[in-house]
């Protein structure tokens, strides 16, 4: 909000004016682009649901979620897709908004759960559940939440020094990862046969076998912790142009940080509960996002949207091309990903910033 704020000619933003002189700046561009990524994402969701063995065409799909197709079609839309999709749309926002907090807050395009460790943290938990008790799925689900807030935790008190910096947060992250990743190395060599497909197949990030089990503890968990990322992001915003800038504009730094860090290695560790540790998508979708919204700031429900319309669109992807249930998304996205990540390393050499 701006006390008696104008609108300069050719601004991009509208104002609204209230009786008290307060004018609320609205950001159209941003506001458009959010509605066009929800409408990618409802869209891929349903032609997602009318893809496998048995087609079923967009509008049929509709009709049937809303009550009136035959009972087949109800059936492998309600029963067998809707939860597979939900689960995609659902991980696809978690890991999205868990990587726009993570670059706000080491102000860093490379700071995402991929590249820091607490994807593979949480995958370090699962990879405990399965090898060393042969759990049950939601024994999985349990153990890489808890494998992620502890990474977290632990990568967040060994980057404190006097206060958490951004490069700091990123260089242990990576150290930590490192670890981790032979951890899990060392995990799958103990395994047997069985528990160590299943592993794999866990670790590549799939959402093949989804059901209801899946959605529920997600959709909760992404219902408590968007309220908290949104009540903190005109505080994360001000993060972003420094910690003196912010001390100065009255944000309580450390206290933020904390609670953005706390709540991005939770959306990651439920999302890798849910569907395994899907690559590239917590690091691609939040630049994606502000390269269409062209907004200061951590653009935060896009980046949501944005990673939910990817990751369902990588999963109509893997079951067009290769046929439903032959190829993880998450394969998917860590091709598109690694593009996209050598892209980012050779404009930023250009630009002289490595």
């Amino acid at each position: 909000m701006r006390n008696g704020g104008g609108n300069a000619p050719g601004a991009r933003g509208a104002v609204l004016r209230t009786r008290g002189g307060l004018s609320l700046r609205l950001d159209v561009r941003a506001a458009l682009a959010g509605l066009l990524l929800a409408a990618v994402a409802l869209a891929m969701g349903v032609v997602l649901i009318g893809t496998g063995d048995f087609s079923i065409a967009p509008g049929d799909v509709v009709r049937t979620l809303f009550g009136g197709g035959t009972p087949a079609q109800d059936f492998i839309v309600n029963d067998l897709r809707l939860p597979r999709v939900l689960v995609g749309l659902l991980v696809g926002a978690a890991l999205g908004l868990a990587g726009a907090l993570f670059q706000s807050v080491s102000r860093n395009p490379l700071g995402s759960p991929d590249v820091v460790g607490f994807g593979q943290g949480a995958a370090a938990g699962a990879l405990t559940v399965i090898v060393l008790f042969q759990g049950e799925p939601y024994q999985v689900a349990i153990g890489a939440v808890a494998g992620g807030l502890v990474t977290g935790l632990g990568v967040y008190a060994l980057a404190w020094r006097q206060g958490v910096h951004g490069y700091r947060l990123v260089l242990v992250g990576i150290g930590a990862s490192a670890m981790l990743s032979a951890v899990n190395g060392y995990l799958l060599t103990k395994a047997d046969l069985v528990d160590a497909s299943r592993a794999t197949v866990w670790l590549t990030g799939s959402l093949n076998g989804r059901d209801w089990e899946q959605v529920w503890p997600l959709a909760c968990a992404c219902a408590v912790l968007l309220p908290v990322v949104l009540g903190n992001a005109r505080g994360l915003r001000m993060l972003e142009m420094g910690d003196d800038s912010a001390y100065a504009l009255g944000v309580r730094v450390e206290r933020t940080r904390l609670v953005m860090v706390l709540a991005a290695v939770m959306l990651t560790a439920v999302a890798t509960s849910a569907a395994g540790p899907v690559a590239f998508v917590a690091l691609v979708a939040p630049q994606l996002a502000r390269k269409l919204t062209r907004a200061a700031g951590p653009n935060l429900l896009p980046a949501a949207l944005m990673g939910a319309a990817l990751l369902v669109t990588a999963d109509w992807s893997a079951q067009r091309l290769f046929g439903a249930d032959q190829l993880p998304v998450g394969v998917v996205t860590g091709v598109l990903g690694g593009c996209y990540l050598l892209g980012l390393l050779i404009t930023e050499r250009r630009a002289g910033r490595i």
